[in-house]
């Protein structure tokens, strides 16, 4: 059997770490790190997740090297879920059809279609499959740390922690299966080794009788510890419990918070318990209430702690043994007949000859060859060196023979080590192949994506950027060239049947230069004359009238997809900058770390870093948070470098620091985290894995504000009151020095346990309103009124309201809508549904009053279910509260045009079809707030200004034309997002070429002429309402 093993990344600004996949007929492996944004190369790579069933990890327990690993556990499990529904499905219909020829066949038997159904059942039923995970100390804590947001059924997760090496000289494998054989090497640091040797003096062979019984008690609750870890795994991944499990209790036992029902004894219905609640104050009546059985992870409401692990995991990996050729003249004249007993042969089981003579494999196979072998080596820095190289392994025959390359991942500085470099010359008769920041470029991982980015940044240079990159070899200092090669994305070793490199599938670097010569050229012209129409002085001059607010702010988009990433569109996170405050993340999905990598350079980078103040985690879904830690790190380091000592200041309660607030939240930089509490509770729990600046944060526990009262946020640190309105007001000074905020506000919204929208004020009335994922929340508009910018999801078009009310998130026209409601003078529309990879679909935009909806009911409230079961109602259907909000529409401004012209889209010119709006004459004030709006669109990689966020629209023909030339689907099975707005698009193309024809060298039309055409007021050359409407949607 052929196999492979082949370099899926190697180190760069947003692949940080070197993963390897290794390829046979039947099974993929994954070895190497499992690093943040490795999903998405996989899909830019076409590498399929549904047959991997192995990972092995190398190197140290730490979020480097791990983080990416529960979302890709995720995305897997989903990929095998939706195949076993394709597989009953498919079955199903089968079943179907052949019951329907059944029926009508006149000879068929009445027992058949039973039986055929029996047969059915057992064909749709998949088989589950196991994920084993092979990794040092510490990957079942960090996986275990994540129950609170993790929950799957039917992949069961295995955690294979290998802690001792076998060093028994038998040299057994520490893993095997039907293609491998696996020796782990678990390389200690050479300076810890120093560290805990026993004196000369000391003898270690005598222990006294009390130590002897602490280890023994050390060992057992170690070991207890870890079976509770590996038992939360189970029900992450393979739990039989159900969201509509209900059982019966008196009102007065429940444990509060829980949602609460109750079953009506008219309809026999179970509906909302709405009385008093147990822990309210109030008199409970003696009833007894429908409540759901817990989920099992939440009554783990601590991990017991772990301790960092220095240890890194390397592999020798080897195929089985190939068997020599079958002689089959031999095992006839040995008596074995032809047939069956040949193939148990050449597997290497023993037959009986005709005479009842047992006749052994080695009788007839001629001599075999050791299966082909590979070492793959990680050593995060020099002291991991000399405990390497030492290792009797290298020179076990029963181990090496077969082993002709290795593959070595190494730290910074690693490859210039002279004992490294020794070893490699002893070993020269193999292949050694290096993976590290100091030999590999920082090339584009992700091609179409930056490659998006860079037409993009041809159509507005402002607004977008060019991923930052370096095709160039890094330069090495004096090494031994022939010794070694660099690796490279896509390099292919074969195992078998010879092991050989295979350089024909390198993939080379993104060709910049031909991505520019492949941008439409009619594109490019209405962008220049776009940029010439903004340089004119009407323009400038009513972009000077805006007066907002800190204008200057940059609102930097590092990923603006839904839940998962995608080739075009990374998960979740956005970072605002405003000058004299600070900077500010908006949720951190993963990999928001490598995405700011490639927006900003090393040294630009690090000014953000230390720039940073709050970190806001909307709720606790995967796709919003797991860059967290990443981002902390990299601050910690930025902040107080690699050489700091561990702070002791935070050892000493809240209470006790907040005496002299002043003093601590100003004397040592600190990084704010402001999110639901289960979010500390994650952060607390991982730090005890590694040292990722976890002293130096103030995790503030937000409380929303109360319906109706916008001002009433909480927030504790430690169980203390902390914010910007408390009763002490040196605490309410020094956290507005130390965040450059004056006020955060929190609003419950509809989505799912936890989440909230927050809304944050700075010293210039600058206000910017986040929404995170939610459904259309009142709550929301009363923390945000007046805001200068909101930004709100917009995961489906309109045409797909149904799913966004049941997976609990909004629409375009209700996003727009809560932008009115709450008097937003800007509004930016992120968080797109991956079927939109490039340009979203926004035809539809008929509707700017959506239906209000109130938090905190249902599923959505209820602590004891998964949180990532809560996005979308429970089977139980606990409808919200809904109230429309009519907006008043001045007859003759843009919105009005804008609604109308959306209407005439929808409804066939209906304009009756815009519920909930209404039209008023000589209404000044909601004239001048309706007109003086601008709506934008968030792609990966643009970075825009408030004050520019009104010049977006005006690239919106160029953008539509753009993306008209590239209408093919992706290869990850994404949906193409040209389908459904090709009348959009010919609408549009009718009026680009309307402006060329009347355009030359993108100069201005003229106004009386532009009047005619359009019927617009001539301020721009796209002032008609119809490229109003799509200046809204693709700005």
């Amino acid at each position: 059997m052929k196999s492979n093993i082949e370099f899926l990344s190697t180190p760069t600004a947003d692949s940080a770490g070197t993963c390897l996949l290794l390829h046979f007929d039947n099974k993929r492996y994954i070895v190497g790190n499992a690093h943040e944004g490795l999903q998405r190369i996989m899909i830019q790579r076409g590498k399929k997740l549904n047959r991997i069933t192995d990972i092995f990890l190398t190197g140290k327990t730490e979020w480097k090297n791990t983080g990416g690993l529960i979302g890709m556990i995720l995305t897997l499990a989903d990929s095998l879920h939706s195949a076993a529904a394709a597989l009953k499905e498919t079955a199903r219909v089968a079943e179907e059809k052949k019951q329907l020829r059944q029926a009508l066949s006149r000879d068929s038997l009445k027992e058949r279609p039973e039986k055929q159904s029996q047969s059915h059942e057992q064909q749709s039923e998949p088989e589950k499959r196991t994920l084993v995970i092979h990794g040092g100390r510490n990957v079942t804590h960090t996986l275990a740390t994540a129950r609170r947001f993790v929950f799957r059924k039917g992949m069961p997760v295995d955690v294979n922690e290998i802690r001792e090496d076998n060093r028994d000289g038998q040299w057994k494998p520490t893993w095997s299966d039907e293609n491998i054989r696996v020796w782990a090497m678990s390389i200690e640091p050479s300076v810890l080794t120093t560290r805990v040797s026993i004196s000369p003096t000391s003898s270690p062979s005598k222990r006294t009788y009390d130590q002897f019984v602490e280890e023994t008690h050390n060992t057992k609750q170690e070991r207890h510890d870890q079976q509770l870890r590996r038992g939360v795994i189970t029900h992450m991944f393979d739990s039989d419990w159900r969201l509509d499990a209900l059982f019966e209790t008196p009102l007065a036992k429940v444990n509060m918070p829980a949602a609460l029902f109750v079953r009506n004894p008219v309809t026999n219905k179970i509906e909302t318990y709405a009385g008093p609640m147990p822990g309210g104050g109030e008199v409970l009546p003696d009833i007894k209430v429908l409540v759901r059985k817990p989920w099992p992870g939440a009554l783990i409401a601590q991990l017991p702690p772990t301790k960092p692990s220095a240890t890194a995991l390397s592999y020798i990996i080897r195929n089985h043994p190939q068997r020599g050729k079958f002689d089959a003249k031999k095992a006839i004249r040995l008596g074995v007949p032809s047939g069956p007993l040949f193939r148990q042969l050449t597997l290497g089981i023993p037959v009986k000859s005709k005479d009842g003579t047992t006749v052994l494999p080695e009788q007839v196979l001629g001599p075999g060859r050791p299966g082909g072998g590979i070492a793959v080596v990680e050593l995060p820095s020099d002291e991991y060196v000399p405990t390497l190289v030492a290792r009797a392994e290298w020179r076990a025959q029963s181990v090496m023979e077969g082993v002709e390359a290795i593959i070595w991942i190494l730290g910074p500085g690693v490859l210039y080590n002279q004992h490294l470099q020794k070893f490699m010359t002893e070993f020269s008769h193999m292949k050694h192949i290096i993976s590290s920041h100091d030999c590999c470029p920082n090339y584009l991982s992700l091609d179409s994506a930056a490659a998006a980015a860079i037409r993009l940044y041809q159509i507005d240079s402002e607004r977008y950027t060019v991923p930052t990159h370096d095709n160039a070899t890094p330069p090495q200092l004096a090494t031994n060239f022939d010794l070694w090669r660099p690796a490279d994305r896509g390099l292919q070793i074969q195992l078998a049947p010879t092991v050989m490199i295979q350089d024909d599938t390198v993939v080379p670097p993104l060709n910049t230069e031909q991505v520019l010569l492949e941008t439409p050229k009619d594109a490019l012209f209405l962008a220049k004359a776009v940029k010439s129409e903004i340089a004119s002085s009407s323009v400038q001059k009513e972009f000077d009238a805006q007066n907002l607010p800190s204008a200057d702010s940059e609102i930097n988009f590092l990923g603006t997809g839904s839940a998962l990433p995608s080739k075009y569109r990374n998960v979740s996170a956005t970072l605002l900058r405003v000058p004299g405050s600070g900077s500010y993340l908006f949720d951190c999905g993963e990999n928001t770390l490598g995405q700011l990598s490639r927006m900003y350079t090393q040294e630009q980078l690090v000014e953000v870093l230390r720039d940073l103040k709050v970190i806001w985690i909307s709720h606790m879904h995967a796709d919003h948070h797991l860059g967290t830690t990443s981002v902390i790190k990299a601050w910690y380091k930025a902040v107080y470098g690699d050489g700091h000592e561990e702070c002791n200041s935070l050892k000493a309660s809240a209470a006790d620091q907040l005496r002299d607030p002043e003093m601590f939240l100003t004397e040592q930089q600190r990084l704010f985290i402001a999110s639901d509490d289960a979010m500390m509770r994650w952060l607390g729990e991982y730090a005890s894995v590694e040292d990722f600046g976890y002293d130096k944060l103030i995790l503030m526990g937000v409380w929303a504000a109360k319906p109706g009262r916008p001002d009433s946020t909480r927030m504790y640190w430690d169980g203390e009151p902390i914010g910007f309105n408390t009763t002490n007001p040196k605490l309410n000074q020094a956290m507005q020095q130390a965040t450059g905020l004056t006020e955060l506000a929190a609003a419950n919204v509809v989505h799912c346990y936890g989440a909230k929208g927050v809304s944050v004020t700075f010293p210039t009335g600058f206000k910017f309103t986040y929404s995170g994922d939610c459904r259309p929340t009142r709550a929301l508009t009363e923390i945000g009124l007046n805001s200068t910018v909101l930004l709100h999801e917009a995961t489906f078009d309109d045409d797909l309201k149904g799913d966004a009310q049941t997976k609990l998130h909004s629409t375009t026209s209700e996003a727009i809508g809560i932008g009115i409601a709450m008097g937003a003078r800007r509004i930016l529309l992120t968080h797109f549904s991956q079927r939109y990879q490039k340009l979203p679909i926004m035809d539809m935009v008929d509707s700017y009053t959506p239906e209000l909806e109130d938090g905190d009911n249902g599923a959505e409230g209820d602590p004891l279910v998964p949180v990532d079961l809560t996005a979308g109602r429970g089977a139980e259907g606990n409808p919200f509260i809904q109230t429309p909000i009519g907006e008043m529409v001045e007859e003759e401004s843009p919105l009005y045009k804008l609604l109308t012209s959306a209407a005439s889209v929808s409804n066939g010119g209906n304009i009756g079809g815009l519920d909930g709006v209404r039209i008023r004459k000589k209404d000044e004030r909601s004239y001048r707030r309706l007109s003086d709006m601008k709506v934008g669109v968030a792609f990966d990689y643009m970075r825009v200004k408030v004050k520019d966020i009104a010049l977006l629209e005006r690239f919106t023909p160029a953008l539509l034309k753009l993306y008209d030339h590239d209408k093919t689907g992706d290869s990850e099975g994404g949906v193409d997002e040209t389908k459904g707005r090709d009348t959009k698009i010919e609408t549009n193309e009718r009026k680009v070429n309307r402006v060329r024809e009347k355009t030359s060298g993108g100069g201005r039309v003229k106004q009386a002429e532009h009047e005619k055409e359009s019927g617009g007021n001539g301020n721009d050359i796209f002032d008609d309402p119809e490229t109003k409407l799509a200046a809204s949607n693709a700005a």
